[in-house]
């Protein structure tokens, strides 16, 4: 779905999609922070996290002080599978995802997650995030340690019972799952082409509201 909007040539037409979207992502909620958190460690911890396209997910996380550097790929499959044309069959069993390196010193695990239940991802939507559907766009954290997993699961809970959203929350939690990087074409790719289309109507909204909502929080 994501090359369908190559097929956007206006720049009017483009602007106005935006504005749209912005007006849109006014309603974005800051959720409820997890009741428990993943104790901090020494050194730098890394989190994986899936919920729709990873360029957006990528440029709201390299937005997050603490955060030390992103990388887009794939997991939930196997690494003969982790390839971009492979994966959007959804056949694969992978989801676009990123992996977030940080400093649990500035930004713990449970932040990281209260940010992309805000900002980065609608988590009541089943393998689908506007404008993408398809397994491969699907929500989950991939826990990379049992206590991760622990709180992932908890705060997924804590949400549903406190009916943060309208409609339940769908996101899961997988373990035992490998990242595979994506192709270099799609790293960085927010930050490289802040004008693309797809970019400047599903992305860019969710770095404003990363900045509007989370101030303390975010880094330019």
């Amino acid at each position: 779905m994501k090359n369908l909007i190559l097929g956007i040539a206006a720049a009017a037409v483009v602007v106005t999609l935006a504005t749209q979207r912005t007006g849109a992502s006014e309603a974005v909620r800051v959720v409820p922070a997890p009741a428990i958190d993943a104790p901090a460690a020494k050194g730098t911890a890394v989190a994986v996290l899936a919920g729709g396209c990873f360029w957006g997910l990528e440029g709201v996380f390299d937005h997050v002080a603490g955060v030390t550097n992103v990388v887009s790929g794939y997991a939930g499959g196997k690494a003969a599978t982790a390839h971009y044309e492979v994966v959007g069959t959804g056949l694969t069993g992978h989801a676009e995802s990123v992996r977030v390196a940080y400093d649990p010193a500035k930004v713990s695990y449970g932040q990281l997650l209260r940010i992309y239940f805000s900002v980065a991802t609608d988590p009541t939507q089943l393998n689908h995030q506007e404008p993408d559907s398809g397994t491969q766009y699907r929500g989950t954290i991939f826990a990379q340690t049992p206590e991760q997993a622990k709180v992932a699961a908890a705060y997924i809970a804590q949400l549903n019972r406190v009916k943060a959203y309208p409609a339940p929350v769908v996101t899961t939690v997988e373990t035992g799952k490998s990242f595979y990087p994506a192709e270099d074409y799609h790293q960085n790719f927010l930050a490289r082409n802040p004008t693309y289309p797809y970019i400047v109507i599903n992305d860019m909204p969710k770095v404003a509201a990363l900045k509007k909502l989370f101030p303390a929080q975010y880094k330019g």
